[in-house]
């Protein structure tokens, strides 16, 4: 017997899709408001991040989203 055949006696296996296209919507959209709502200096700082080989970054400018902004 195939898997499909599997899924095809479940009841309200329908609902599984719809759910999961909805949550990735839901988060594409807040991160993309979250993206168009963030200051530039904020992710600049976020970029430099891997590029940075003392700790200082971490250490000495422990800012939040919101002191950034």
């Amino acid at each position: 017997m195939k898997f499909i055949n599997y899924l095809e006696n479940i009841s309200g296996i329908g609902f599984y899709p719809l759910a999961s296209l909805m949550i990735f919507f839901v988060f594409f959209i807040g991160v993309t408001i979250f993206i168009i709502n963030g200051s530039k200096e904020y992710f600049n700082t976020l970029s430099q991040l891997p590029l940075n080989t003392d700790n200082s970054a971490l250490t000495s400018n422990d800012q939040t989203y919101e002191e950034v902004k």
